[in-house]
């Protein structure tokens, strides 16, 4: 196995670890978790169910959507390409990619889980910010270490990527739509089965503007290098 392909599984598994740490010290600090798992959040602490679990499920709906979303750019696309047989064979990368989310999301929430029976959740004020500043940090790691590597991504960056390449705008729009949306619905959730909010708090609007700021200082210092560990950057 050629050493750009070790350093490449290497850092993706390695982010996906992260990330789902710092997804769990999200939840643990209890100032609000990140909008993107704020349904599961709120729905596992209503039902008394698992979160992981719940995640899992979230994910897989996210899964389902973006096979929804990708069938249906190729049928309207597909009229307007000259190029049909290399537009299925995208089109079938592009859905087993997406199927593979299914296991992927089955073992990242497992160690969610892992994680949260292993971490304790802190009481004083200080040390709950600590904690959040903690999961902001690791989960904008994460998530740029695992997308870097370009094999399969998380649930909730690929149904971001899907929506945004359905409807032709920028991710970053789109990621601000999608976390607002989230945040809208964990609050028609709340509002109904529990009568007060559950999850959402300063800890979800500092998430929404930090995790992303994370990303680009940690792609800004490190992710050149890690192309090129990786064999995705020919170095100079």
């Amino acid at each position: 196995m050629k050493k750009g392909i070790v350093f490449r599984i290497i850092f993706y598994i390695c982010g996906l670890l992260i990330l789902a740490l710092g997804i769990i010290l999200n939840t643990k600090s209890g100032l609000g978790v990140s909008p993107i798992i704020s349904v599961s959040y709120c729905t596992s602490e209503i039902t008394g169910l698992n979160f992981g679990n719940m995640t899992f499920l979230l994910y897989g709906i996210f899964v389902i959507i973006e096979l929804i979303l990708h069938t249906f750019s190729y049928i309207k696309n597909k009229n307007h390409s000259s190029k049909t047989d290399s537009s299925k064979k995208k089109l079938s990368v592009t859905l087993l990619t997406d199927i593979l989310q299914f296991p992927l999301s089955l073992v990242f929430t497992r160690f969610m889980n892992l994680f949260s029976d292993l971490i304790p959740t802190p009481t004083e004020i200080l040390s709950q910010f600590v904690v959040l500043l903690l999961g902001i940090i690791f989960t904008g790691i994460g998530a740029a270490m695992s997308l870097n590597m370009r094999i399969i991504p998380n649930p909730g960056d690929g149904i971001v990527q899907a929506i945004s390449d359905y409807i032709g705008k920028s991710v970053g729009f789109t990621k601000n739509c999608f976390d607002l949306t989230n945040i809208c619905i964990t609050t028609i959730i709340c509002l109904i089965f529990a009568q007060k909010l559950i999850g959402i708090g300063i800890g979800t609007i500092i998430s929404v503007f930090g995790v992303g700021r994370v990303i680009a200082l940690f792609n800004h210092l490190f992710m050149d290098k890690m192309l090129k560990l990786s064999g995705l950057k020919i170095q100079n």
